[in-house]
């Protein structure tokens, strides 16, 4: 009966990509249970409650990054923790790559701390990762910066399944997080990124001193692109010393849960992943995150150089909620 109820709900949910700011906010500042009810029910039929896509990411090149962005400690103006590392070798991805698979990953991400790529040797030792995690059987995904369109099609010949280029932000407050590029750069790419026909991932962050309205405009966005992005990335600041947002106070659950919902009901086909700031997270906040429509999340201790839960503990979360690993390319 249920599974008839949830093809009933599905075939009266259009999918839309002409959303208005207005009806975005309405959505958010649904009652909470009632959004948190809302998006569940549109969850439940385009998706299985029970599976979470598992992704993991790896930095192959750390540091020395020459953009400004305030949340990033790999920005080389910036005295952070971080160490510079030069791109990994390809074998040394690989075997990670293998490693990952083996604990149950489906997707391997791999982040490079690069403005842009560039055509050189180390793009073609990138292509020579995607080929080879191309033949694992695994979905590979890269963050590379800014792609041109041939940038983008080499990427897709060799094997690219996805390719994560986040918003960050509204428009309206982009400059106020990053000014070495503009927010028309960022849809540049997404675009050539959807032109070569590969996987778009697209979300942002939360907690960087944005308004609510910033938030919404971000959504409105990602929601009105031609194709909504198979991946939306919901992450939290993770404040870091040393970068310009260091002091930001924490995100609660409850903005987290209204991102994840709101994202959930306006592009109900797309993944949407809890991302970054889950290590600060309960197994209770987590929880009511894949209530409200959270179906993807990153595996293992780092998400390129900030702290994730690690895989142990992830494990028992699955068991505990019942979930199961969604199969790669499903």
């Amino acid at each position: 009966m249920r599974f008839v109820e949830e093809i009933a709900v599905k075939e009266q949910i259009e999918i839309r990509n002409d959303w208005t700011r207005e009806e975005i906010a309405e959505i958010y500042h649904t009652p909470i249970f009632d959004l948190i009810y809302k998006a569940a029910t549109v969850h439940r039929a385009f998706h299985d409650a029970q599976e979470v896509q598992v992704c993991t990411l790896l930095s192959v090149k750390t540091g020395g990054c020459p953009e400004d962005c305030a949340y990033c400690p790999q920005a080389a103006r910036y005295h952070t923790d971080v160490k510079v590392h030069k791109l990994l070798p390809v074998e040394e991805v690989l075997q990670k790559a293998q490693e990952a698979k083996e604990s149950g990953s489906t997707r391997f991400c791999m982040g490079a701390a690069w403005r842009e790529v560039r055509d050189n040797k180390d793009f073609d030792k990138v292509l020579e990762m995607v080929q080879g995690v191309n033949k694992m059987g695994m979905e590979v995904c890269c963050t590379l910066g800014m792609l041109t369109a041939e940038q983008a099609q080499k990427l897709k010949e060799a094997g690219l399944y996805a390719y994560n280029h986040n918003l960050d932000t509204s428009e309206e407050y982009y400059d106020q997080v990053i000014t070495t590029r503009n927010y028309k750069n960022r849809l540049d790419t997404l675009e050539n990124v959807r032109h070569a026909k590969i996987s778009v991932c697209s979300g942002g962050i939360i907690g960087m001193g944005e308004t609510i309205n910033d938030r919404i405009g971000m959504l409105h966005v990602l929601a009105n692109l031609p194709e909504h992005p198979e991946s939306v990335p919901v992450n939290a600041l993770v404040p870091v010393e040393g970068t310009p947002l260091e002091s930001q106070e924490k995100v609660s659950v409850w903005e987290m849960v209204r991102m994840i919902a709101t994202a959930r009901i306006i592009m109900p086909r797309t993944m949407v992943r809890l991302s970054a700031g889950r290590v600060r997270m309960s197994l209770e906040e987590q929880g009511l995150c894949f209530m409200a429509g959270a179906n993807s999340i990153f595996a293992g201790d780092k998400l390129l150089t900030t702290a994730n839960p690690e895989v142990d503990s992830d494990k028992l979360m699955f068991e505990m909620f019942g979930l199961q690993p969604r199969k790669a390319f499903k």
